[in-house]
């Protein structure tokens, strides 16, 4: 479950920490970068489909975009050290023309504010 508005999922759980303080930073950078992303999309009229992908051994990507024939998969990490991260094998078989990403607080800025149909594989 994404929420739209952080402020409200912290309301729920009753944690206003600074983010480098909590254990769930994980979470919430992903929730963060996803719902920021899908405003700005939204705020541009940047019309694309959007899924998550995961397999039944638990194999995941965050966010796949689909426009204009492109499939773009996205992964959320909020350290920069996780920027050579590579998709599952099995994402790459079944979807190998797709490009990825992955998104981190280093790279955020362009990945929010510049959504192309398509991304450098």
């Amino acid at each position: 479950m994404y929420f739209y508005d952080n402020g409200i999922r912290n309301a729920i759980i009753n944690n206003f920490n600074q983010i480098e303080n909590r254990s769930d930073k994980g979470p919430l950078w992903e929730n963060f970068a996803l719902s920021e992303r899908i405003k700005y999309q939204n705020n541009n009229q940047i019309w694309k489909n959007l899924w998550f992908w995961r397999t039944k051994q638990q194999k995941e990507i965050d966010l796949i975009e689909k426009a204009g024939g492109d499939l773009n998969a996205f992964e959320f990490k909020f350290s920069s050290s996780a920027k050579h991260l590579k998709p599952p094998n099995s994402f790459r078989k079944a979807y190998p023309k797709s490009s990825f990403q992955v998104i981190h607080i280093d790279n955020f800025d362009s990945y929010v504010l510049n959504s192309p149909t398509s991304y450098p594989g």
